[in-house]
């Protein structure tokens, strides 16, 4: 089984949520390191730590509450469009609530897509309630 090692973490961050308004804030961070299998191992595994977690996508509103919601944003430079799986994350470039936690790991980071840096993206955007709330114990 493939594992992740190299592992770094981003701050915490409490933002508000932006498609389903009728809920409480979220809690998001950036987790980075080194996937030895493929993109879509990875995708497999997490969703199986979220289902460990009690996420049952099949009672869950689309952009609603949820225990716990992992997303692949980026695989090294890869760009990927499969079914389910789409990498860079098709709406990364809109939500500085996944932004600002990759850019304090890769400062100097761009879409592997355009090419525009991601510092230049995140700054374009209006506010989204973003704020720094701390580290994570150990991390």
């Amino acid at each position: 089984m493939p594992v992740l090692h190299g592992i770094r973490v981003s701050s915490l961050y409490r933002t508000s949520p932006q498609d389903y308004p009728g809920q409480d804030d979220f809690l998001n961070l950036a987790v980075a390191g080194v996937w030895e299998g493929s993109p879509r191992e990875l995708l497999c595994t997490i969703q199986s730590v979220e289902t460990r977690y009690g996420r049952d996508r099949t009672r869950e509103i689309p952009k609603g509450p949820r225990t716990l919601d992992i997303d692949v944003e980026l695989f090294g430079s890869c760009i990927i469009g499969e079914p389910g799986l789409v990498i860079p994350h098709e709406r990364m470039h809109i939500r500085q609530f996944v932004l600002v936690p990759l850019l304090e790991l890769f400062p100097d980071s761009a879409d592997p897509v355009s090419g525009r840096p991601y510092r230049e993206i995140c700054d374009s955007l209006p506010d989204q309630g973003v704020v720094k709330v701390g580290t994570l114990n150990g991390c």
